[in-house]
């Protein structure tokens, strides 16, 4: 049986300001190994339930978080930028799950720690389906386009009420409550890492009811941007179109094929906006 695992980082317990989660950051060695643990206490709860393989694809900012040596199960790890399916690198038919740990709110939603949707200096709000979504339902459109199904997303209260309408039976587990976008009540590391890990197992000893996301298609990301010069320059990919002034539409029957044309849009307007 084999796991996906998309490991963000801004969803662990403990985390709320940019500094802890920033290699640059005076704090970022404790906070990288609080998530390193999380990661690991989803693969211990699979793996009790019968799971026998590992792929963490490291999906945070430069996607270099993880020491390879402290990964349980001997999990293989997936690092590095310029991936072309970005944080779902690594993810084809012979998975059978997805899981997503330490994930976030969206830029658009309510206020969740640190949120973002990709790029927060460009994008103000994505849409799938005329549904606000977090990049955790951007990225279930992966999962759908090889049929797997994501089973488990850890992070804060936001992000799992955002992910629910695009995987509506997948384990999610609260490690924190937001209270502004540099706020939130988190519980202690080792309870947020039992939880996981016990959700970890009930995602797996229940996937035999799994099911891939629930995203109709044709599928369309609506995608709103903090001003008219990136909406202008995403047009320049085949297939965008310009809604208004800030926004534009990408519509596919083809959900991989959607996805890659929005990271697209993320790393051509990534040029303009920083």
């Amino acid at each position: 049986m084999k796991i996906f695992i998309s490991s963000d980082m801004e969803g662990t317990a403990g985390i709320v300001d940019w500094e802890q989660c920033r290699p640059t950051g005076s704090q970022y060695g404790y906070y990288r190994e609080l998530l390193e643990q999380e990661v690991n206490a989803a693969i211990e709860g699979a793996a009790a339930a019968g799971a026998t393989e590992f792929l963490v694809n490291d999906s945070h900012a430069a996607m270099s978080n993880l020491r390879p040596d402290r990964l349980a199960r001997r999990a293989r790890y997936l690092s590095g930028r310029h991936k072309p399916l970005y944080m779902m690198q690594g993810l084809d038919p012979s998975f059978d799950a997805v899981f997503f740990v330490s994930y976030h709110g969206s830029m658009s939603g309510a206020a969740s720690a640190l949120s973002h949707t990709y790029n927060p200096r460009a994008i103000a709000e994505v849409r799938l389906n005329g549904i606000a979504a977090g990049e955790a339902g951007i990225n279930a459109l992966v999962a759908l386009g090889h049929r797997v199904p994501v089973v488990l997303i850890t992070g804060d209260d936001v992000t799992a009420g955002q992910f629910e309408p695009f995987c509506p039976a997948a384990e999610a587990v609260v490690v924190k409550t937001s209270v502004s976008r540099f706020a939130a009540d988190s519980l202690h590391p080792e309870q947020a890492r039992e939880l996981i890990r016990d959700g970890a197992n009930t995602a797996v000893r229940n996937l035999g009811d799994a099911a891939p996301p629930a995203i109709a298609l044709p599928a369309t990301l609506t995608v709103r941007f903090r001003n008219a010069d990136l909406a202008e320059m995403a047009t320049w990919i085949a297939g965008v179109i310009r809604a208004d002034d800030l926004t534009v539409h990408i519509t596919d029957d083809d959900p991989v094929r959607l996805y890659r044309a929005f990271v697209t849009v993320v790393l051509l307007t990534r040029g303009i906006a920083e």
